[in-house]
C-alpha cells in the first residue's frame, strides 16, 4: 500500500468542505491510511501561471517535495481536478525539461525549501480508490446499495487534459482512459448505481469563467445539466470542487436569471461511496450541499 500524503488543496478548505469531509470519512471506512500534507501551498489554480508558468510549476513541486523529504511519502492524493492536474504538469515538466527540472531546484535552494527531485508520484482520489480497493472491494463492502440509482459521472475537462501529462492513462485494460473515463462509473456502479451513456463526461463546466462571464457559465453547466437529464439520470456525481459548486450555483442562477429549472442532483462520488458503506447523510456531509438530495435518496430507500 502507498504511504500517501492527502493534498486537500485551497477548494476543499472552503466551498469544498463536504467533498473533504466525505473523503476524509471514506478513507477511515475503506481501511485506508493517510496523513495530512503539511505546511502545503495552493497549486497556483488557473491564475498563476498567467503571471509566470514557471512560478506554478513551482508551487506544485514545492508540495510533492514536502511530501516525499519531509513525510517520507511515496505518493500525493489530490481530489480536485486543478491540483492534480497542476501535481501532474509539474510531474512531466520536470521529467522531459532538464532546465524546467534545474530552475525548480534552484528555487527551492534559495528559498529553504525541501528539493524536488521527480521520487513522489501523484494521484486523484479516484484513482487511490481504485488502486487500492477497486470495483470489487467496494462491493464487498456495501452495506446499503444504491439502489440502482440513475448516475451521469461527470469528470470535468481537467482530470483528462492535457493528455500527454497523464502517461498512466490509456494503458489497455484496467487503465484509465483520457477519452472515455471510467473510474467513477465502475466504483459507483459497484455500489448499486446505474450509470447512464452520459454524453458530456468531460466537457467544460465553465470555471474559469464564473465571475468574468457568468452567463457563460451558466449556459456550459446548462449544456451538462440537460444532457444528463436527456440520458435519465437522477443524480451527476462529481469529482472536482470547482466543477461541482459551478453546477450547484448555475443550476441555482439559470432558474432565477432565466427560467430554466432542471431537477438532477448533484453530489461528489465520495458521498456517494460513503452512503453505501453505510454512512449517516450527515456524516458525508449531504446536508452541506446546495443540491438538496435528501427527498430523492430516501425515494430511493438509501437513507
Amino acid at each position: 500500500m502507498a504511504k500517501v500524503a492527502y493534498y486537500p488543496g485551497c477548494a476543499l478548505e472552503g466551498s469544498g468542505g463536504p467533498y473533504d469531509k466525505s473523503t476524509r470519512v471514506l478513507v477511515k471506512e475503506l481501511g485506508l491510511e493517510m496523513e495530512n500534507l503539511e505546511d502545503y501551498n495552493c497549486c497556483g489554480a488557473m491564475e498563476v501561471k498567467n503571471i509566470h508558468p514557471m512560478l506554478q510549476t513551482y508551487m506544485s513541486a514545492r508540495n510533492l517535495a514536502i511530501a516525499s523529504k519531509l513525510q517520507g511519502c511515496d505518493t500525493v492524493m489530490a481530489p480536485c481536478n486543478g491540483c492534480y492536474r497542476n501535481l501532474k504538469q509539474t510531474e512531466y515538466e520536470c521529467a522531459t525539461s532538464d532546465e524546467t527540472m534545474k530552475t525548480v531546484q534552484d528555487l527551492a535552494e534559495k528559498s529553504g525549501d525541501p528539493v524536488y527531485d521527480g521520487d513522489v508520484r501523484s494521484l486523484h482520489a479516484l484513482e487511490w480508490f481504485m488502486e487500492e480497493v477497486g470495483p470489487e472491494g467496494i462491493k464487498s463492502r456495501v452495506k446499503k446499495s444504491l439502489n440502482g440509482l440513475k448516475i451521469a459521472n461527470y469528470y470535468g475537462c481537467m482530470y483528462t487534459r492535457p493528455r500527454q501529462i497523464f502517461p498512466e492513462k490509456d494503458q489497455g485494460p484496467g487503465s484509465e482512459s483520457s477519452y472515455a473515463p471510467h473510474f467513477m462509473d465502475d466504483l459507483l456502479n459497484a455500489a448499486g448505481a446505474v450509470a447512464v451513456d452520459f454524453p458530456l463526461k468531460t466537457a467544460c463546466c465553465g470555471g474559469a469563467h464564473t465571475l468574468s462571464d457568468s452567463d457563460t457559465s451558466t449556459q456550459l453547466v446548462l449544456n451538462i445539466l440537460q444532457a444528463a437529464e436527456d440520458a435519465g439520470a437522477e443524480v451527476i456525481a462529481t469529482e472536482c470542487p470547482t466543477c461541482h459548486s459551478g453546477l450547484e450555483m448555475h443550476q441555482v442562477r439559470a432558474e432565477v436569471e432565466f427560467g430554466i429549472k432542471s431537477n438532477v442532483k448533484v453530489i461528489y462520488f465520495t458521498q456517494l461511496l460513503g452512503l453505501a458503506m453505510g454512512l449517516s447523510p450527515r456524516k458525508v456531509g449531504i446536508p452541506d450541499n446546495v443540491s438538496d438530495s435528501m427527498d430523492l435518496l430516501a425515494a430511493k430507500g438509501i437513507v
